[in-house]
């Protein structure tokens, strides 16, 4: 297995000055860990985050380009972190633990609910929020996804991120049991807007590794899929699954899709045009994040599906227009960002037999090989 090595110099703009989002992660005063592939999101260590009144670290992803950003946050035992506001959008996933979550806009109107481990949600933009760890003995631990980059480059004052006082009532009015869970199913339609795939537009997951997925074939290999549109916001998350014995197809897209392994064992292939094929080797609790434009795959090696949950920014399909979009599912021979399972490197093909071989499994990628031709 490949394991890249985080960089030891900081990324900065072509003058050689440091961006806005630079200059405040650095003044944050916890870790910062620069790479592409983590693997174990739940044995990160952490330090303690005086912003937030817990430990904190950052994963500075190198496929993020700047477009959005990764820290996890742990509460310790009995204990709470700071009430946080700030103009920018965060989508949380609880990693272990369990708790409460309160927001609010205005003091007399707090809503409160209910998380564990698997949980999904995000606080409306610019609401006030606040974390609780439910347990007395065990600490909770989460990760957040933020377009924290783009906006604080793009603004380039931290008093206006942080203590602006504007309420966005049409994202959060308040109402009675906004984060009961409840949802809406659109398949193929949301308002209006024709997309491929699945979309469950709700304010809280109650726990994305067991969610119910649908039937998602575009990406090969009988797989199932959900896209997750949450508190009004232009960034998006998907779950996807795959069966025992199968792959997905190749793939390219934007910067910034944290993707993060739910269940099972498994690889991916990454790799840039024109350059050599990459492997990556993960189990429950990895993350890796290609880099933009690069070619990714990902395969199941293991004995159970895998699932995994993917967080990136400006990928709503409800709101549309904040990124060019891309043809993820359609053949790179037609001009879209996707490679055939005939089209794939032989070495693709070789490389995954293996992976199974040595577990005694057996590939179920036949009768997908035959769709094709």
């Amino acid at each position: 297995m490949t394991k890249p090595q985080a960089s030891e110099t900081v990324a900065t703009a072509a003058d050689g000055n440091k961006s806005s989002y630079e200059k405040w992660v650095e003044g944050e005063g916890i870790p910062v860990i620069r790479t592409f592939f983590v693997e174990d999101i739940r044995h990160v260590k952490l330090e303690g985050w005086e912003r937030k009144g817990g430990n904190g670290a950052f994963l500075q992803m190198e496929g993020a380009g700047q477009v959005n950003n990764c820290y996890i946050c742990e509460i310790a035992p009995g204990k709470s972190l700071k009430p946080q506001r700030q103009l920018f959008e965060e989508t949380i996933y609880i990693i272990s633990g369990r708790g409460a979550t309160t927001v609010w806009n205005h003091e007399q109107r707090k809503q409160t609910f209910e998380w564990q481990a698997g949980s999904l949600f995000s606080p409306p933009l610019n609401t006030w929020h606040q974390l609780f760890n439910g347990s007395g003995s065990e600490p909770a631990r989460y990760l957040a996804v933020t377009t924290a980059p783009t906006m604080i480059n793009l603004l380039h004052n931290l008093d206006f991120i942080f203590h602006n006082d504007f309420a966005f009532a049409d994202r959060f009015d308040a109402r009675q049991n906004y984060f009961n869970g409840e949802g809406t199913l659109y398949a193929g339609d949301l308002k209006g807007f024709k997309f491929i795939g699945n979309v469950w537009e709700t304010n809280f997951v109650p726990d994305a590794r067991s969610f119910k997925l649908l039937d998602y074939n575009e990406r090969g290999a009988g797989g199932s899929n959900i896209k997750f549109e949450l508190s009004e916001n232009t960034t998006a998350c998907h779950i996807s699954e795959f069966p025992v014995g199968t792959y997905k197809k190749a793939h390219r897209h934007g910067a910034g899709a944290h993707v993060i392994i739910l269940g099972g064992e498994g690889y991916s292939l990454i790799w840039p045009d024109g350059a050599p094929i990459k492997k990556y080797e993960w189990h429950e609790g990895s993350m890796v994040v290609p880099p933009e434009n690069w070619w990714h795959q990902h395969f199941n090696a293991g004995a159970k599906p895998a699932r995994y949950l993917a967080l990136r920014a400006f990928g709503s399909k409800k709101y549309q227009g904040v990124r060019p979009r891309y043809q993820g599912a359609v053949d790179r021979k037609k001009g879209g960002a996707q490679i055939e399972y005939a089209d794939e490197e032989p070495v693709v093909r070789q490389w995954f037999e293996e992976a199974l071989t040595r577990l005694g499994l057996q590939s179920q990628m036949a009768k997908h090989y035959e769709t094709i031709a």
